[in-house]
């Protein structure tokens, strides 16, 4: 399956409700012409992951219309068989991947829940958590994180946070890391609530991603809103 193939797959889901009618999802659109790069990217001899069915994974999940908070990523994980088209999740045998397995350890400081040994969040998204990265794609491999930041899913994942912001009334964003935190203007601070951080990484968890809160603090906020809060 193609990237272009996945895409028309996507809009013509139940699940691309509200997300269709942005204009970067029409067929001359943002995300089209993403896809056609990633398509050029494979028939160049890259192995790019998510596997294409799995790229529009965070948006069919979680239609507009159901999201509830945002989790902000960079790009999916580019080491070999860990993305499935959900920021931060990971589906396969352990080890977890080291930013879940971070990411478990300030839930349970937060929360004080134990950490889980299942990397799958599609709970979360089910309740209406976008887990979306800044990038839908990557190149597998070591050193590969970041390359398809400039790839044109900006354009897309931009348009996906703009039309959260304009059309859904009270949603958490957390936006882990540079890139993701570089799309804040996008969201309406007036409505909406933002928790920026360091990206869960090893390089960079320390530096202000543990002890952050971000669980705890989102369901105060939704409830605070008349929200139910997110079982994490």
């Amino acid at each position: 399956m193609s990237c272009k193939t996945a895409l028309a797959a996507f809009l013509a889901s139940e699940g691309a409700r509200g997300w269709r009618e942005l204009p970067v999802f029409s067929a001359a659109g943002a995300a089209a012409r993403a896809c056609a790069a990633v398509d050029a990217e494979r028939l160049a001899g890259h192995v790019v992951a998510p596997a294409p069915e799995r790229v529009f994974a965070a948006l069919a999940l979680t239609p507009l219309d159901t999201v509830r908070a945002v989790i902000l990523g960079q790009d999916p994980y580019p080491t070999p068989g860990h993305a499935n088209g959900l920021a931060f999740s990971y589906v396969g045998p352990p080890p977890l991947p080291r930013s879940l397995v971070n990411i478990y350890k300030e839930r349970a400081e937060d929360l004080a829940e134990p950490a889980s040994l299942d990397g799958d969040l599609t709970r979360w998204a089910k309740q209406g958590v976008l887990l979306l990265n800044t990038a839908l794609t990557v190149r597998e491999g070591a050193s590969k994180a970041g390359s398809h930041l400039s790839l044109g899913w900006g354009a897309v994942t931009d348009a996906v946070i703009a039309a959260v912001s304009r059309q859904q009334p009270h949603v958490a964003f957390l936006l882990w890391g540079n890139p993701a935190q570089a799309k804040r203007g996008l969201i309406d601070e007036s409505r909406h609530l933002v928790i920026a951080s360091a990206h869960p990484s090893p390089l960079s968890a320390r530096r202000g991603f543990f002890g952050s809160k971000p669980f705890s603090r989102a369901n105060a906020w939704l409830e605070g809103q008349g929200e139910k809060p997110i079982a994490w």
